[in-house]
């Protein structure tokens, strides 16, 4: 069987970064590392997140508009051990220069033949989208493609037809009004109304401008015409005013409601999410949704100023069909023939720049990966004894010259593509104007009508391709939406129950009875086997055994993050799987082997072991006292009020067995009745471990229940009750002095060897 690794992964996934489109690669960055240098968990060359929306790409990025990142979401993925930023990242994403040379900035035709002028060397990708150099294939495989949730919806996205996706406008602009209306009524109702008054401002003021070319084109003195058209003028001018000042005020409501709208999503799945069952955090299809759902919330932001968009283009289009109509009937018809081209090249454009943006950014990726390896820190050493600087530096140049062939192609199709849509809009209008010109001829029209026509139409032309346009991108964002709904809905189902029956007031002992767990989507041996276990209240109860035995599992059913698959673990006769979770999460403190480092002062990295309570300095110091970080906390430059994370102004960086004791101060702060140590001197010197021990010794003597977990079995000399544990069963307990009896089992031999290796270890320094 596999073995599960003891610690749990951090929930939080790394958002992947793109390279800055219009470059070969991008700037070095060096990998993101932990407070003592280890690795952060990205990898050497894995920026954490993308700037602007974390490595997604948008239609509307690609659409050579710059990218949007007012009210963005922070990264949606830090390390596990340490959300410190690291700045030696130059942290960059697609879309954040709308003029950089994006390939296919004029449409591109992805799903074109390709030229026959194959890069040397170069080779087709599985799917036939996108060449593959041969360094690309050689150090990756194929083409560096990042497994993200996001990703999921780029096939729905591009097959979507235009008669469907106008079909489906209605739900998603009332998906909007929904999330508006949650975030802010009011704001709502200001924009609403702006947009109706906007469209009729509009109708009105193509109706006034008919009446002045009737007035300025009829016989009699210029004097007396323009007379006559001057109440028509101040139409127009009123209209316009009223016009402009509409649109302001939906601006400014679109300004309120979109950070707004952010803030209520985000709050929803990420109070959810912090609520679920851990089960569903460690589950990878809950993740995969996650995934994808964390950009539902900036996505929901988006969808209001896309949204605000459709409906001012909706409206003013429907206003110049209806003065059209009005005007007449055969004028609506020249309408759409003229437009319809005009909008259908833009989708398509928008479509196939899309995909052109996609396959270039694999090759951007693979050399920009190559770049930071040059440069980064920890590579630094083995580039430099291996002569690896040469090696990376030609397969750089392989790859980036893939891309820059990719551009070169993707560009050529771009001016073929745009030259035929041009052409189709140029006989589309020729086809209107002409139909317009022999109305006029053969006086089925009058001159001030085919004025105001020609305004109309060229206003409803524009309207419309933008209508198409932003159309494109409202479904695009729906989509993680949706599955930010999904997420909620998903969240909700797999809660912590909110409930649940009370424990004692005082526990005399927790017993598992039985215990058996497996881990969800696992098969195979379980992780725990019938596991009985007792643990007496005020008593230190130590779990021994090599990794994957069954330890931390065990702790972590105790601490209520699981519920057994099959037996009980019963608190004075309460079953722990029916009690109130809340209040069994409250009775327990941990001390973890890689407990989380909080990118907060030194105050509150302590502190927030029980975080509702008030930030008393005295307490805070006595937790500190005890767990030996007094010294830590008085030699940093602020005292509590340090900034303990890297990258931010007066922020600094301690060591790992600095960091160790403010978790144990955190838990010492806490002051729950049960305690749960796993590993918890692994940063410590020998001094200082010790020291630990004692502590915990003398927090069982204080009544407070101790359960250590550990490899150093010298520590748990002093254990009331030690549990050896292996592959998922207890194969022997009893004191440390029943458990090392001459005829002793599998403890005195674990014992024996680890003293052997210590006594070899002095004769040889001795």
């Amino acid at each position: 069987m596999t073995q599960r690794t003891e610690q749990t992964d951090n929930p939080e996934k790394p958002a992947p970064a793109e390279p800055v489109p219009g470059g070969n690669g991008a700037a070095a960055a060096a990998p993101g590392t932990d407070a003592d240098g280890r690795s952060d968990g990205t990898g050497p060359g894995e920026p954490r997140a993308a700037a602007a929306n974390g490595g997604r790409p948008t239609a509307a990025e690609q659409d050579g508009r710059p990218a949007d990142t007012g009210g963005r979401a922070a990264e949606p993925g830090a390390d596990g051990r340490n959300a410190e930023p690291d700045t030696g990242e130059r942290e960059t994403g697609p879309g954040t220069d709308g003029q950089d040379g994006r390939p296919g900035t004029d449409g591109g035709d992805a799903g074109a033949t390709r030229d026959t002028g194959d890069p040397q060397g170069a080779a087709r990708s599985p799917e036939g989208a996108a060449e593959v150099s041969e360094s690309e294939q050689l150090l990756f495989g194929g083409p560096l493609r990042y497994d993200a949730g996001w990703d999921q919806h780029t096939g729905s996205f591009l097959e979507l037809g235009l008669r469907t996706m106008i079909a489906r406008m209605p739900r998603l602009i009332a998906s909007t009004v929904r999330l508006a209306h949650r975030a802010d009524p009011r704001a709502l109702r200001q924009v609403a109304s702006a947009e109706f008054g906007g469209g009729v401002a509009q109708a009105v003021g193509l109706v006034a401008v008919n009446q002045v070319l009737v007035q300025v084109l009829a016989p009699g003195a210029t004097s007396e015409r323009l007379t006559a058209a001057l109440p028509a003028l101040l139409a127009v001018a009123l209209t316009a005013l009223v016009g402009a000042l509409l649109r302001s005020a939906s601006t400014a409501g679109t300004g309120r409601l979109e950070p707004k709208v952010f803030r209520v999503a985000t709050e929803e799945y990420l109070g959810r999410v912090a609520r679920v069952e851990l089960t569903a955090v460690e589950d990878e299809e809950f993740h995969k949704l996650l995934d994808s759902a964390q950009w539902g919330a900036e996505s929901a932001r988006r969808m209001i100023k896309y949204c605000t968009s459709v409906v001012t283009a909706g409206i003013s289009l429907i206003a110049a069909a209806g003065v059209l109509t009005v005007l007449h009937p055969a004028l609506l018809p020249l309408l759409v023939l003229m437009t319809l081209p005009s909008a259908w090249s833009s989708l398509t454009i928008a479509r196939r720049r899309y995909v052109s943006f996609h396959i270039w950014v694999q090759h951007a990726r693979a050399s920009q990966l190559l770049g930071r390896l040059l440069t980064d820190a920890q590579a630094a050493p083995e580039v430099r004894v291996h002569n690896i600087g040469p090696f990376l530096l030609r397969h750089f140049r392989t790859m980036a010259e893939t891309g820059e062939k990719e551009q070169t192609r993707l560009a050529r199709l771009a001016a073929r593509t745009g030259l035929i849509a041009s052409g189709w809009t140029g006989l589309a209008t020729a086809a209107a104007y002409g139909t317009l010109g022999l109305l006029l001829w053969t006086g089925a029209m009058d001159l001030a009508v085919a004025g105001t026509a020609v305004i109309a139409i060229r206003t409803g032309s524009t309207n419309l391709e933008a209508l198409v346009v932003q159309l494109n991108y409202l479904y695009e964002e729906s989509l993680f939406v949706a599955d930010l709904e999904r997420l909620c809905q998903e969240a909700d189902r797999r809660l912590i129950p909110p409930t649940g029956q009370a424990l004692p007031r005082e526990v005399g002992a927790i017993r598992f009875e039985k215990v058996s767990f497996t881990y969800p989507g696992e098969d195979g041996k379980p992780a725990l086997d019938e596991v009985d276990v007792t643990i007496p209240t005020g008593r230190i109860v130590a779990l021994v055994g090599n990794n994957g035995s069954g330890k931390s599992t065990l702790a972590k059913l105790l601490c209520g993050l699981y519920a057994p698959d099959s037996g009980r673990i019963m608190w004075d006769g309460v079953d722990a799987a029916r009690a109130d979770r809340a209040e069994l999460f409250d009775r327990i403190a941990v001390v973890a082997q890689d407990f989380y480092r909080w990118p907060f002062t030194a105050r509150i990295n302590v502190a927030i072991g029980r975080p509702e309570a008030p930030y008393d300095d005295d307490c805070l110091d006595a937790a500190a006292e005890y767990a030996g970080a007094d010294r830590t906390i008085g030699s940093l430059p602020r005292g509590w009020d340090t900034l303990l994370a890297r990258g931010y102004k007066g922020g600094h960086q301690i060591s790992g067995g600095q960091w160790q004791r403010l978790g144990i101060a955190r838990a010492r702060h806490r002051d729950a009745r049960i305690l749960v140590v796993d590993e918890p001197t692994s940063a410590l010197d020998a001094e200082a471990e010790q020291r630990v021990f004692d502590q915990i010794r003398s927090l069982a003597a204080e009544g407070q229940t101790v359960v250590l977990i550990t490899h150093r079995l010298h520590s748990v000399r002093h254990a009331d009750e030690i549990y050896v544990m292996e592959e998922g069963r207890v194969i022997e307990h009893g004191s440390f002095e029943e458990l090392m009896r001459p005829r002793g089992g599998a403890f005195r031999r674990m014992y024996l060897v680890q003293s052997n290796q210590y006594a070899y270890a002095g004769e040889e320094t001795g």
